[in-house]
């Protein structure tokens, strides 16, 4: 049986133009700039740069959409033209600091074509010799070479898809014998199938010294030692002395794991960071400055100004120029937005960085990690009375440039553990002193987790083994047996 029935309901729901604030405030600085340009390639009465005769003076612009309820349309006859014209004040955006000076660098970065890494793989085959078959099969192998370097497919799924994808028919000895040319292209340990590969093929392009010898023949005979420090082990396996055993190691610290990564020209764009705010120290106060690309300046196009003031004074009103209002008045409005916009982005972040700096103000004063106080983004976003998730979009893509360096914003929030005293103390603090115990060790006899936890419980951290493990993997270090030296 169907029913019919009224049902209110309220919802609250983000309008465009506030989903399209929060995405400004999530832009960096460099895509904030280019979003500006965007939107004065797109908006004709928007111009940027100082203009003597802006008439964007007017706060009300109505609305020249059909309207919701009543579904009229604004005619151009509803618009008072002189909220546009009218210049009884300067506002306030044109009287915003503007630090980044004309004469500085250019803004954007070029960044050069390149060959691929494959690429140049290819154009060293074109020196060697090899018949129509065996360059085929070169070609596909250096089309399975991976961004590190390596080959990662069994040699045997190759053998299938030359047979299926180049119709080329051959056993595992003749792949075999063109991965030997390949592996001897630049750099060297390229098309290697493994680590053990990659390091045995680099030696073996180096002068043979006794160093050099034994260290191949480490790593063919006994890897799993190597790889896990057996160091006892490989000295007796090997009759050799611990000297003899370091020298070669020293010659296995020195090469690359990684092949593929050193090439040059493999087309990766760097990253360029441009820090958005700055900190700096004056007799012992924190200054807080934003980058000045943040700040445009931005006015009316003056020939949208002159075409209004022509529109009004015509006694004639054609159809033709009243579309022409009507366009005008559209691009005007969203000109005053997108001011407005990037007036509320600047105040945005300035106001979040600053509360995050005198949060962190002993810490920015001294530069001392162990100084960083547990901070989370709802600790911000009550000082500042904003949303959660404004502040996480601020310090998830922000950067700022300290005496102590450039760091990401939410590098500076952390949890908190509580010390013995029951004071409420940052885990970054915690980390910065496991990483120093850890780095001042005995490397012939590191330190396991549990002695780790011992030494931070006796400097008033009580905290568990496996907290320290956690802790000691997230900072990038490997376990004591791996930590070893000689």
């Amino acid at each position: 049986m169907l029913k019919q029935h009224l049902q209110f309901k309220l919802s609250q729901k983000l309008s465009p133009q506030q989903i399209q604030l929060m995405k400004l405030i999530q832009l960096p600085t460099q895509a904030f700039e280019q979003r500006l340009k965007q939107e004065l390639e797109e908006n004709p009465a928007l111009e940027s740069g100082k203009d003597e005769n802006d008439l964007l003076e007017g706060d009300d612009f109505g609305d020249i959409y059909e309207d919701e309820d009543d579904h009229e349309t604004v005619s151009a006859e509803d618009i008072n033209i002189d909220e546009y014209l009218s210049d009884d004040e300067v506002p306030d955006y044109r009287t915003r600091a503007n630090n980044y000076s004309p004469d500085e660098d250019e803004k954007s970065i070029p960044y050069a074509a390149g060959t691929s890494f494959n690429q140049h793989l290819l154009n060293q085959l074109n020196t060697v010799y090899l018949d129509d078959q065996d360059w085929a099969i070169a070609e596909f192998l250096v089309g399975s070479v991976d961004e590190s370097g390596y080959i990662r497919r069994p040699v045997t799924d190759i053998m299938d898809d030359l047979a299926f994808t180049q119709n080329i028919f051959v056993d595992e000895a003749a792949i075999e014998k063109v991965l030997s040319v390949v592996q001897e292209l630049d750099p060297p340990g390229v098309g290697a199938r493994s680590l053990e590969e990659c390091l045995i093929i680099q030696l073996k392009q180096k002068d043979p010294t006794p160093a050099v010898e034994l260290a191949i023949n480490i790593l063919e005979k006994s890897f799993e030692h190597f790889s896990k420090k057996h160091y006892k082990q490989l000295i007796q396996k090997h009759g050799i002395t611990e000297e003899q055993l370091k020298a070669a190691i020293t010659e296995i610290e020195k090469l690359n794991p990684k092949p593929g990564g050193s090439y040059s020209g493999n087309n990766r764009i760097v990253e360029h960071v441009v820090p958005d705010f700055s900190i700096r120290i004056a007799d012992g106060e924190l200054e807080l400055t934003l980058n000045g690309r943040n700040a445009p300046e931005l006015h009316v196009s003056k020939e949208y100004s002159n075409m209004l003031a022509g529109y009004k004074s015509a006694k004639e009103r054609s159809k033709s120029q009243k579309d022409a209002v009507l366009f005008i008045k559209q691009k005007l409005d969203a000109a005053k937005w997108f001011i407005d916009a990037i007036k509320q982005r600047q105040q945005t972040l300035y106001i979040t960085m600053n509360a995050i700096m005198q949060y962190q103000k002993e810490y920015f004063l001294t530069g001392d990690e162990r100084k960083l106080r547990p901070m989370i983004l709802k600790d911000i976003a009550d000082a500042i009375d904003m949303d959660v998730s404004t502040v996480s979009r601020v310090a998830n893509s922000k950067y700022v440039d300290t005496p102590y360096g450039t760091r990401l914003i939410k590098d500076y929030f952390s949890e908190a553990m509580k010390n013995e005293q029951g004071e409420d103390v940052s885990t970054k603090e915690i980390k910065k002193i496991l990483e120093t115990v850890i780095g001042e060790e005995n490397k012939r006899k590191p330190l396991t987790d549990d002695k780790l936890a011992k030494i931070l419980k006796d400097k008033g951290y009580p905290i568990a083994r496996r907290t320290v493990a956690k802790y000691r993997e997230q900072l990038n270090l490997p376990v004591a047996r791996l930590r070893k030296e000689i």
